[in-house]
Parts: C-alpha cells; sequence; structure tokens
C-alpha cells in the first residue's frame, strides 16, 4: 500500500522451499514484483507489463475477460507514472506484484482489477467516483475497503482506524482482505530498505494481525510465507539458526521422507489408487517449533508427505491401505474431511513408522481441498453464493461470510475507543483455534478455544447474558466458568429477573472479546455496584464507634422518632426486607453472608458512611464483628414481609435437576435472582440460589418444595458469601 520498498541487492529470506522447489505442490509466490513487467505481449492486446498477470490468471479461468485487467492497468500506470518506491523502482511494479500474488492464487477477474487500482485513491489524483465510473460498483467498493486513512485526519489512530475500516468492508466483501493480505505480502518481500525501528513495527503488526487474518480466512500460502518473513525480522538470530539446520539436513542426501514417499506410491499402486505422492518440505517458522518441540531434529521431521487424490472416498481408502500395510502412530490420526477446521481447511492427518526409527507424518487431501488449502477463501471462486437459511450454522455452510468475523464486527462496534478496538483485536486474534458447540436447539456456536459458558452466553444472548443464572452442559449441570469443548452441547439458563446483572468475576473466565465488552460496559455504567463476590469485606470495613459517637452527640432532643430506614439494595442489586433501626437517616443493608429475613432474630453493625448492615444472630460474621470490637445496634423487623434470601441446596447429579429445582421455586412464588451451581464432586452438586419471595412466611414451605425434589437431600440458609459465577 506504500511506497516504502527494499533495496533489490537485498533479497527477501530464502525459505525452506527453495530447497525441495521440484517436488512441492505449492503455489510459487516468490517471484518478485518486478518480474511482472518482464513478459511478452499475449493475447487480447495486454499490455506486456502484465503479460504474467494474464498466464497465471488464464491458468485457473481459462474463458476469463482480460479487457478489465488492460484498462486498470492503463489507468494505474498513467497514476503512478513518476511515482518511486524507496528502492528506486517504478511504483508500479507494486500493484503488478500484488496483482501477480493473486492471480496465483486463482482469485477472479473483478478482485485482480481492484488490486491494480487498490493504490490510485490513496497515492494519486484518481477518485472512488472516477473508479466507480469506468469499473463498476464491486471494484470501486474493494479499492476504498483497502485504502488507507489519513495521519493528517486521525494521527496515531490511523493504522488501527484503517484495520477496522477493512475489517467492517471484508464483512460485506471478504476479498478486501485478500487483496489487503497479498499487499502486505509484497512490502514484507521488499522490506530492507527501511530502518531497523520501522521494519520491526510493521513486522509485529503482521505477526499479532495480518498473520492470524490469513490463518482464519485459510489463505496458508500467504500465511507461511507471512511467518517466516516475520521471523527473518524480530528473531534473526534463530532463523539463521534454523536455516543452518536445513542446510544442514540438505546436505545430507540421504532423505528418509523420499525412501517413504516411494514406499507409499508402492503400496497405492498395488492397491489401485491413483494418488499423486510428494513431499512439503515444512517452512522456516514449522521447524523452529518443531526443533523447540523435540529438541534434535532427524531427517522426517524436516518435511511431510503429502498424498493427493481426485475423490474425498480416496482419501479414505489411502488411510486404510497405509494403515494395514505400514506402522501407524495411531495417536497422530485427525479427520478434518469429516469435521473441517472453522478456516475451511480439510485433510486427513496421521504418521507412518519409515523402519529406521523415525515417524513420517502423512497428509491425504483431494486436489480441491489442495487448492483451498493453499488459498483458502481466494479459491472459492464466487463470494457470493446463497448463504445458509440458518445463520447459526454460519461457520461452516457460508465460509466467505465466516462467524468469527461476523462476532468480531460485532464487538467493535461496542469498541469505540481506537485504544480498546486494537488491543482487543489483538488479543482476539491470538485465539487461533475454534471451537463448535451445540445448542439444544441443534444449533451452533463457533468459540475459540478456551471459551466459556460465560462466552455461549454472550454469543447467544449478547447483552441479555446479564440474566444469566447457569449451565448445563452434556446434560449435566455446569457453572459459568465450565470451560467448553468441541462438540459439547450446552444450555443457558436465563433468569427472570430484569434488574439481573453479571459478575466482575465473570471477567476471569471471559475468553471472547464480546463477553468482555458487555461485562465491562455494564460495570462502567453501574460504577458503584456491589458485587456480591466481594461484598462481606466491603460492608465490614472502616471503624464505626466514630459514627455511633457523632451520633450521641447530637442528644436525645436531636433525634427523631425511630422509623423505618429504606433499605438500599443488597450485595445483589434488589431491595431488602424493611428493617427498623435507631440511628436517624441511616441506611440499611442486610447481610450477603446470612440474609436474614423475617422473623430471624437480627443485630446490626454500623460500617463505613454510617450504613447499617444487619446479620441474623447466629451469623459468624456478626460474632467476628464482635469480636473485633465493633458496637452493635438494635435492629428490628418493620410491617414489610416482602424478602430476599439465599439458599444452598445439596443434590445428587441427574439430567434435568435444575429444571426440576427451578420449577419447584417457580410453583412457590418466589422469583430466581441469581444462581451457582458448582462442578460436580464425587456425583454431588452443590447449588446456591438467591430468591425473591412475595412473604418471609413462605420460605418453609419453600425448602420444602426444593427437598423434595428427586435427588436433592438437604436445602439450607447460605452462612458464607455467595459467589455468582
Amino acid at each position: 500500500m506504500s511506497a516504502e520498498a527494499t533495496n533489490p541487492a537485498d533479497p527477501a529470506p530464502v525459505t525452506p522451499g527453495a530447497h525441495r522447489r521440484k517436488s512441492r505442490p505449492r503455489i510459487d509466490l516468490r517471484r518478485l514484483g518486478r518480474a511482472a513487467l518482464l513478459g511478452s505481449a499475449i493475447r487480447d492486446r495486454l499490455p506486456d507489463a502484465i503479460g504474467h498477470i494474464g498466464e497465471a490468471h488464464r491458468a485457473h479461468h481459462p474463458d476469463a475477460n482480460l479487457e478489465p485487467l488492460r484498462r486498470a492497468y492503463l489507468l494505474a500506470e498513467s497514476s503512478h507514472r513518476g511515482q518511486m518506491r524507496k528502492s528506486g523502482e517504478p511504483y508500479i511494479t507494486h500493484p503488478l506484484a500484488v496483482t501477480l500474488i493473486l492471480a496465483e492464487l486463482g482469485a477472479e477477474a473483478t478482485t485482480l482489477t481492484a488490486s491494480l487500482l487498490h493504490d490510485t485513491v490513496e497515492d494519486t489524483d484518481v477518485t472512488l467516483d472516477q473508479v466507480r465510473e469506468e469499473f463498476g460498483e464491486e471494484v470501486c467498493y474493494l479499492v476504498d475497503g483497502v485504502t488507507k486513512l489519513e495521519k493528517v485526519d486521525y494521527g496515531a489512530a490511523a493504522e488501527p482506524e484503517t484495520f477496522r475500516k477493512m475489517l467492517v468492508a471484508a464483512g460485506n466483501d471478504v476479498r478486501v482482505m485478500s487483496i489487503k493480505l497479498a499487499d502486505r505480502l509484497h512490502n514484507m518481500r521488499t522490506l530492507g530498505v527501511m530502518r531497523r525501528e520501522k521494519q520491526e513495527r510493521i513486522a509485529k503488526v503482521t505477526r499479532d494481525v495480518l498473520i492470524p487474518l490469513a490463518e482464519r480466512l485459510g489463505v496458508q500460502a500467504l500465511k507461511t510465507e507471512l511467518e517466516d518473513l516475520v521471523f527473518a525480522v524480530l528473531h534473526p538470530e534463530e532463523y539463521e539458526h534454523t536455516r543452518e539446520l536445513i542446510d544442514e539436513n540438505a546436505a545430507h542426501g540421504d532423505d528418509p521422507l523420499a525412501r517413504t514417499a516411494e514406499q507409499v506410491r508402492t503400496v497405492l499402486r498395488e492397491a489401485g489408487i491413483q494418488a499423486e505422492v510428494l513431499i512439503r518440505p515444512r517452512h522456516f517458522v514449522s521447524v523452529h517449533r518443531i526443533s523447540r518441540k523435540r529438541g534434535r531434529l532427524r531427517g522426517a521431521d524436516f518435511g511431510r508427505l503429502l498424498v493427493l487424490v481426485n475423490e474425498d472416498a480416496d482419501c479414505y481408502g489411502v488411510l486404510g491401505e497405509l494403515h494395514t500395510c505400514m506402522t501407524p502412530v495411531v495417536s497422530e490420526f485427525k479427520d478434518f474431511i469429516a469435521v473441517p477446521k472453522f478456516n475451511l481447511y480439510q485433510s486427513l492427518h496421521t504418521a507412518v513408522s519409515t523402519g529406521d526409527g523415525e515417524i513420517a507424518e502423512v497428509l491425504i487431501r483431494t486436489h480441491q481441498m489442495h487448492n483451498v488449502a493453499e488459498a483458502g477463501v481466494v479459491a472459492l471462486g464466487n463470494p457470493y453464493a446463497p448463504a445458509s437459511d440458518d445463520p447459526a450454522d454460519g461457520e461452516r455452510a457460508d465460509p466467505t461470510r465466516p462467524g468469527w468475523l461476523s462476532r468480531l464486527l460485532e464487538w467493535q462496534e461496542a469498541a469505540p475507543d481506537t485504544d480498546t478496538f486494537w488491543s482487543t483485536l489483538r488479543e482476539d486474534l491470538a485465539q487461533d483455534r475454534e471451537i463448535t458447540v451445540f445448542r439444544p436447539d441443534g444449533g451452533t456456536l463457533g468459540l475459540p478455544e478456551g471459551a466459556s459458558c460465560v462466552d455461549a452466553a454472550y454469543a447467544q444472548y449478547g447483552e441479555d447474558a446479564h440474566a444469566c443464572i447457569g449451565a448445563s452442559v452434556n446434560g449435566r449441570l455446569a457453572t459459568l466458568s465450565t470451560v467448553l469443548k468441541d462438540g459439547d452441547t450446552v444450555q443457558l439458563l436465563m433468569g427472570q429477573d430484569p434488574a439481573s446483572e453479571p459478575s466482575r468475576e465473570w471477567l476471569e473466565h471471559a475468553h471472547t472479546a464480546a463477553a468482555r465488552i458487555a461485562i465491562q460496559r455494564w460495570l462502567a455504567a453501574h460504577p458503584h455496584h456491589t458485587d456480591p463476590s466481594d461484598d462481606t469485606a466491603r460492608m465490614d470495613e472502616g471503624p464505626s464507634d466514630a459514627t455511633v459517637a457523632r451520633t450521641a452527640a447530637l442528644g436525645p432532643e436531636a433525634r427523631p422518632p425511630a422509623l423505618p430506614a429504606h433499605p438500599t439494595p443488597d450485595p445483589y442489586g434488589a431491595r431488602t426486607a424493611n428493617a427498623v433501626v435507631d440511628l436517624p437517616g441511616a441506611l440499611v443493608r442486610l447481610a450477603g453472608c446470612c440474609t436474614p429475613v423475617p422473623p430471624d432474630e437480627v443485630t446490626g453493625f454500623v460500617v463505613r458512611g454510617g450504613a447499617v448492615t444487619v446479620h441474623r444472630a447466629e451469623c459468624a460474621g456478626a460474632a467476628r464483628m464482635k469480636s473485633d470490637g465493633r458496637a452493635e445496634v438494635e435492629v428490628r423487623w418493620g410491617g414489610t414481609t416482602e424478602c430476599r434470601v439465599t439458599l444452598v441446596a445439596e443434590s445428587f447429579g441427574r439430567p434435568h435437576l435444575l429444571a426440576d429445582l427451578t420449577e419447584a421455586i417457580a410453583q412457590e412464588g418466589a422469583g430466581i435472582v441469581s444462581a451457582t451451581v458448582e462442578p460436580p464432586s464425587q456425583q454431588r452438586v452443590r447449588h446456591t440460589y438467591t430468591l425473591q419471595l412475595p412473604d418471609a412466611t413462605h420460605l418453609p414451605s419453600l425448602m420444602r418444595a426444593m427437598r423434595n425434589v428427586p435427588g436433592v437431600y438437604d436445602v439450607t440458609r447460605a452462612q458464607h458469601p455467595a459467589t455468582a459465577l
């Protein structure tokens, strides 16, 4: 996108593919952009400068109309004429190189046309209206999507806001991001003339944002080369060490992978399966990771075998033959054909023993799967294929509009602050593995690996998830902090109280940006909210004697008659039962540790701010405050009988237990304010409910009804602070 490039005498780092170029089936993207200027004139009167692009495009689309490319090149060349890259090359070499990258990946003509023009609006006098008039709305949209925002207008926020703009545009047309990835790849190839600090800054953004995006879009051909180029800039010593390892292995001459490949060819030929068996060298970063994981590397560690077949069924036929005729490593088997990765990737993974103590990894896929594995969304052709009727199936059914991108676009709307967006984007993209969990209605939710029930709640209900009180995972009760696994079935249990609120502790278990931002926004909008997880400590802070002394100093004549004090919300955010104290104007709180209700015998203690916290007389918290020398305040119940209470139910684990308990509570006329279900221990489950009762006298019958639920063996009043998870 910029006019910054490198000195041609300072070549880009050589990647491991160079050692086995003839046997490697991946797309060759390493021709420098300037080579695109050297092709001879071809059919349709293409200028010589774009001959290579026309040939690469026709290789994937034999009947393609090249006229839009010719017109786009003429406009780009005339617009950029006189502009130079920092390497001294004509600037037009950059859009030509970017377009060649996309052409070799199989991009269609609209993408290539926009790629040739992608810097014209940003760096020349060409306007979007002119592009729209000459090339149509689609090309105009793509060019606008990749056009950077001006630093003059946005200052330091220009780069993150440019990425926000591109992602929003990619939400409507993913080809925007394809052009951006190819643009960054060419700029990374030609980074050598930059100052060292600028090289590192660009490489870090590439590592944190562009490489994860390439992974999520399935464009492995771009992702692997970007990884190697970033590796060379940010870790030059490790890069050189890895280069030495690869060179040493290549110098040995005896390649165990070559022997195993020939053995595999023989097995498949005898089985009558037509297949192409190739050696796929690992790129630099892959070799580096393997060396850190395994220590000393052996010959088979420097690559993998790739078996390409024509039909899906042949993949499993190859797998059966290899596992029958060779010694398989069963723990290495993975089926990404039956269950594709979220980024379109499909393949069978296995490993076999080479006979000399080495293990050869084998990838089995069709030719079409291989094209998609290399080029991702670029290889899909028409990005406007009809979407699935069920938006919940977006992860699988409509890969050009992937679910992760939809979720990203949703949370970025809730992050107007540039710094929050930029940091959250990097965190979100760092979660590069996804899982799929199922809803009870058969729908699916796509979540990052490590996501909890908290994340599932906000993914399904948005900010309405503030009312979530629990979850059931695979038919068993679970806390909201439970980490979900791929294939789990999760049922989220929602409370009915409109005043329901999230707990600050949920942030510890929220892995998705959508969940974190929603919880943080609620907490920011309620700065004085008292979280139940730390309520007792907060209420018990501060000396009370001084407050009592100040009140006594007013004298009896200054004290009004004792009146029922209007209670403040208890730790769970709702009104408590009325209590009468002898302190004028004092605010009353019912302690969250024992949740007293009429007609409990109660006592009170003055805490910070002059509020009175009311405890049951037998509460351990009250005993502790007495032993600390806190002054007691006489408390008696007022006339209102409505109350809130926390109950603990002990039960044996069984299906539908939580549903039966909540039904029993509802039949008694009680409302569920919050609920916590602890992980099962020895087939026993502990439930904690905070309930709103219309009349405190109903409490005994409520507890009896809960005890009568099959599987429940005890129900008691809470005697310790409840944690709303």
